[in-house]
């Protein structure tokens, strides 16, 4: 898979996408798993909702939003990486209302079908500030009257005022995008582009934050 963004961490690839949950539980010491479940239960799915997942991964997030659907409830992952794809569809063969595209959510598209709720996590922050905003207006797209545009990724803070035990591997692992998203007022920016009625449920001493944002008539 060709990088478009070399600066990016988010397009993985390689031995970090095949193993990508092994890693982000040895390196949560096994809390990224009940963290993240939390945050879902946060985004109060109903059990009808249609979901488009933005940077799908390897089916995990898929899986855990689907325990909160009926069998009209349906989710649709977007993913680029192969490997991730290999790994979502053998998570979720067997379940029918949950299906997976080869598709990247950093170019202009749009779906005739349109969703309750489009979920993007962790992969957010690492795109350059132009992509961000197409990101945007995909997932404006993509959206029911009133369906919700839902971030899980990083707050706004200031890097050099947060606790050592975040700051220091936060300089060490992310890419120069994310002390650029941290910076960023993104409520402003979601309301420029249709969204309001903003809630938000904050993690890990307000570092961490599960932003949702309706969309406008």
């Amino acid at each position: 898979m060709t990088k478009f963004y070399p600066d990016s961490k988010v397009e993985l690839q390689g031995f970090t996408a095949k193993f990508y949950d092994k890693i982000m539980n040895i390196m949560t010491f096994g809390s990224y798993s009940l963290f993240i479940k939390k945050a879902i239960e946060y985004m109060e799915i109903l059990p009808n909702d249609t979901i488009i997942d933005f940077g799908a991964g390897t089916g995990r997030n898929a899986l855990l939003m689907n325990k909160y659907l009926s069998e009209e409830g349906e989710i649709l992952g977007l993913e680029i990486s192969d490997q991730m794809i290999a790994q979502f569809k053998k998570k979720t063969a067997f379940i029918e209302n949950i299906n997976v595209n080869k598709q990247r959510i950093d170019r202009p598209f749009t779906r005739e079908k349109k969703y309750d709720k489009v979920f993007i996590s962790f992969v957010f922050h690492g795109f350059p500030f132009d992509v961000q905003k197409q990101i945007i207006k995909n997932a404006f797209n993509a959206l029911n009257e009133n369906g919700e545009f839902i971030i899980l990724d990083f707050n706004e803070f200031v890097t050099d005022e947060t606790p050592f035990y975040f700051r220091i591997p936060f300089k060490i692992i992310e890419c120069k995008y994310a002390f650029e998203f941290v910076k960023r007022d993104w409520k402003r920016i979601l309301s420029d582009f249709g969204f309001g009625e903003f809630r938000e449920k904050t993690f890990l001493k307000k570092h961490i934050r599960l932003l949702k944002a309706k969309k406008r008539n």
